[in-house]
């Protein structure tokens, strides 16, 4: 597949529309769900998650900002925002026992994560040099064709990254609202709102995981072009 530079610049005003529209799109629905009340904290929610699975050895701490919730494998803590943590909302619901659903997946070795958790060395690695390795290669490739192969390789590693996690977030989504409805937490009314909430937030990835592919794309057009 080749990709000319007006096609690129399609490409890339697309995926930049769509995030736009989804993360406006993912601010207002849990905006909205924010403000639809439970009786319990998410905190309290991502506690009785993992008691019910049982799981004891994983703490639940509070950190700051907006969306920064995530589960940390190497320190075995579920990582709450303020406004999940304290939040007595469908929303803060929903995003405390999504992020218990990826301890739970660590728990029952979900292939998926597991595959996701081995690249995040070489994705890590890479990230850290895949600009530079790219730019030279560009600026280079008369005379060494083969650095901006190796950047393509090193940002390949990204897009796969970006494509893997894809499962792993719908998946501890899909956990969550069924745990969320079979604990009684939710309710027939409150439940569709939680899957929304997710919903919108795995369509996050999605396009991430676009973007990765159509810039990954480019790269190889380019490389193919100037051989």
């Amino acid at each position: 597949m080749t990709l000319d530079n007006t096609s690129m610049w399609v490409l890339i005003f697309l995926v930049m529309a769509l995030s736009w529209i989804i993360q406006a799109r993912l601010k207002s629905r849990f905006a909205k769900y924010a403000e639809v009340p439970l009786g319990i904290s998410g905190a309290e929610v991502a506690s009785r998650m993992l008691q019910a699975h049982g799981i004891r050895d994983v703490k639940i701490v509070c950190i700051p900002g907006k969306l920064t919730d995530h589960y940390d494998p190497t320190t075995r803590t579920v990582n709450l925002s303020e406004e999940v943590y304290y939040g007595r909302s469908v929303a803060a619901a929903a995003v405390a026992a999504h992020e218990c659903g990826h301890v739970v997946q660590h728990a029952t070795g979900y292939a998926w994560l597991q595959m996701r958790t081995a690249l995040v060395p070489v994705v890590s690695f890479s990230n850290n040099i895949v600009s530079w390795v790219l730019l030279a290669g560009v600026l280079l490739i008369n005379i060494f064709p083969m650095l901006l192969w190796i950047g393509i390789g090193l940002f390949a590693a990204s897009t796969l990254f970006s494509f893997i996690t894809l499962p792993v977030e719908i998946n501890a989504s899909a956990r969550a609202v069924k745990w969320l409805d079979s604990a009684g937490i939710v309710n027939y009314e409150t439940k569709p709102m939680a899957a929304d909430a997710l919903k919108w937030a795995a369509y996050t990835y999605v396009i991430a995981a676009i973007g990765s592919l159509a810039t990954l794309l480019y790269y190889i057009s380019l490389a193919n072009r100037r051989n």
